[in-house]
């Protein structure tokens, strides 16, 4: 079994007492918050490393490396072959700034997204309209209603009812 399927089993685990996932995913928040602080001090810099070379460098397991790239992922430069990994596997952690934000905005993760670190490499402005941008990507918008008694959209020439509105 590969390191993204173990920390997933772990992460959503379904026979896990609720009290205790609760207490996993608080921890593992608290851990991702301190790494986020860290490489967004200097977002210039690529951090890379095998899995367990990133792990040991920020003091936390294995496992936990695992989720914390699973959830950086989409940010990336360039994406990290994360569903093959193992601990061997190097990987890095070049992030996009603009679509880390913006990830962590559609995550609803606040207390990243809200990180004062973001303030030294994005105006107040600047993240407002991030944060715009990224709550309008799922925004879902819906065309105008077609009455029945309407030409069908199809072209066809006919009124909806009897076209495509059957």
């Amino acid at each position: 079994m590969g390191l993204l399927q173990e920390w997933r089993d772990t992460a959503y685990s379904k026979e896990t007492d609720k009290k205790e996932l609760q207490k996993f995913w608080s921890d593992y928040f608290q851990t991702e918050k301190g790494i986020y602080e860290q490489l967004l001090e200097n977002p210039e810099e690529v951090v890379t490393g095998t899995v367990k070379e990133l792990a040991e460098k920020y003091g936390i397991p294995v496992l936990t490396m695992t989720g914390f790239l699973d959830g950086i992922n989409d940010s990336l430069k360039t994406p990290n072959p994360i569903d093959e990994m193992d601990e061997d596997t190097t990987v890095s952690l070049d992030f996009d700034n603009e679509s880390l934000y913006k990830n962590m905005v559609d995550a609803k993760a606040d207390w990243l997204y809200n990180l004062p670190a973001w303030e030294k490499i994005f105006d107040e402005e600047k993240r407002k309209n991030l944060y715009r941008e990224a709550k309008r990507m799922n925004t879902i918008v819906k065309g105008p209603k077609i009455g029945r008694n309407d030409p069908c959209p199809c072209g066809s020439g006919k009124k909806y009812k009897f076209c495509c509105g059957r």
